[in-house]
C-alpha cells in the first residue's frame, strides 16, 4: 500500500484492532477508527490518540449511513468489528449473530460501492468441531445443531466470508479474508472466555485457575504482534485479493499444561480448579479436542513466520494482568471533539475482536 493511504479500521479500539492501528500509524498511514465501545476499550488507543493522523468515530457497523460515509473517505478498510468470545456468544447469541452478519454486510456493501480494498477478519470457529489437524483453508466445517449458540456464531462468520468471496467473484470487490486462531497479547480481556488472559489474571491474584473439563483439549496461541504482521503483509500483497488465509501459531499445548505454565511463569501460588462445561457455560455447550492451523498458504505468499514463542505470549499476558491489577492501563483523553473518548477506569470494558 501507498505510504499515505487512509485506513478505516472497524473495531479499532479492540484488542487486535488497536494493535493494528498502532502499526499503521507507525508506517505513516492515516487511520480512522470506528468503534461503538461496547466491548472496545478506551485505554487500548492510549498510544494512538497522541498521533494527529488518528481520527476516532464512536459508532456501530450497524449504522449503514455512517459506515458508508467513512468508507467513502478512506482507501482501505480493515473490518475487525465483531461480537467475539465464547462467553459473549453463549450469553447474547441473537445480538452477536446480527452484529456479525448485518454489520459485515454494511461494510462490504460500502466497500464495493466505493471500490475500496477490504480485509475481512474471520475466525477458526469456522471449522466447528473439526478436530483433525492441522486445518487448512479448505478443511471441512463440522458443526452441531443451529440451536447451539456456538455454531450460530460459526455460521455467522461463514456468512461474512461468503459475502466477501461472492462480492469479489461477481462484483469485483478487492477483498481478502483472514481466519484468526487464538490470538493473544497485551490489551486482551479475560471477560468473555479468552483463556490466557483469564489464567494470567487469576494467577497474579493468587486465585485458582479454572480449567474447563479435563483440560486435555489443545490449542495454539499466536502473539498479537505476529498476527498484525501477517495482516500488514497481506494488505500489501496484490495476490492476496480474493483469497482466504489462516493466521495462527503451530505449537500445540493442552489447556491443563497451559495453566501449569502460566502459574510457573507468574511465580503464582494458585491451584488448578476443574469446571465442567455446564458449570462454565450452561447446559448444551460443545467444544473440540484440537484446533491447529495450517498456515502454509500465508507463508508461501508472504514469507511470514511468527517471531514470538509461547513463553513470550505468557510473559506479556502476565505483565498485562499485573498492570491491570495496579490500575495503570487507563488511556489519556484526546483534546479534539471528534476523537474524544470517555475517560476510563482501571479495568473498563472488554476487548473487541480478540479471537
Amino acid at each position: 500500500m501507498d505510504r499515505s493511504s487512509n485506513y478505516l479500521v472497524t473495531g479499532g479500539a479492540g484488542f487486535i484492532g488497536s494493535h493494528l492501528v498502532d502499526a499503521l500509524l507507525a508506517q505513516g498511514h492515516s487511520v480512522v477508527v470506528l468503534d461503538d465501545l461496547t466491548t472496545g476499550r478506551t485505554e487500548n488507543l492510549a498510544k494512538a490518540q497522541q498521533n494527529p493522523r488518528l481520527r476516532f468515530r464512536r459508532g456501530s457497523v450497524l449504522d449503514a449511513p455512517l459506515v458508508d460515509e467513512l468508507v467513502r473517505e478512506c482507501d482501505v478498510v480493515v473490518h475487525l468489528a465483531a461480537a467475539v468470545g465464547v462467553k459473549l456468544i453463549v450469553e447474547q447469541p441473537l445480538k452477536s449473530f446480527i452484529t456479525n452478519t448485518k454489520g459485515t454486510e454494511n461494510v462490504i456493501e460500502a466497500a464495493q460501492r466505493h471500490d475500496r480494498r477490504i480485509l475481512v477478519t474471520s475466525t477458526s470457529e469456522i471449522y466447528g468441531k473439526n478436530s483433525s489437524g492441522p486445518l487448512n483453508e479448505n478443511s471441512d466445517r463440522v458443526l452441531g445443531s443451529p440451536s447451539v449458540a456456538r455454531w450460530s456464531y460459526s455460521t455467522a462468520k461463514a456468512v461474512d466470508e461468503i459475502m466477501a468471496v461472492l462480492y469479489h467473484r461477481e462484483r469485483g470487490l478487492r477483498s481478502t479474508v483472514v481466519r484468526f486462531f487464538n490470538t493473544v497479547g497485551p490489551r486482551q480481556s479475560s471477560a468473555y472466555g479468552m483463556v490466557i488472559p483469564r489464567f494470567a489474571r487469576q494467577a497474579v491474584r493468587g486465585e485458582p485457575l479454572t480449567v474447563h473439563a479435563d483440560g486435555r483439549q489443545s490449542r495454539c496461541f499466536l502473539h498479537v504482534s505476529d498476527a498484525v504482521a501477517a495482516l500488514l503483509l497481506l494488505l500489501e500483497h496484490p495476490d492476496s485479493v480474493g483469497e482466504i488465509f489462516n493466521i495462527g501459531a503451530a505449537d500445540e499445548i493442552s489447556i491443563h499444561e497451559l495453566a501449569e505454565r502460566v502459574i510457573a511463569s507468574a511465580g503464582s501460588v494458585s491451584a488448578l480448579e476443574h469446571l465442567s462445561y455446564d458449570e462454565a457455560y450452561g447446559p448444551g455447550f460443545e467444544d473440540m479436542e484440537r484446533r491447529v492451523p495450517d498456515t502454509a498458504k500465508l507463508r508461501a505468499l508472504t514469507g511470514w513466520q511468527p517471531r514470538h514463542t509461547l513463553a513470550d505470549v505468557l510473559a506479556d499476558a502476565i505483565a498485562d494482568a499485573r498492570a491491570e491489577l495496579r490500575g495503570d492501563r487507563c488511556a489519556q483523553v484526546p483534546s479534539t471533539p471528534e476523537q474524544r473518548l470517555p475517560t476510563c477506569g482501571p479495568v473498563a470494558g472488554t476487548a473487541l475482536a480478540g479471537r
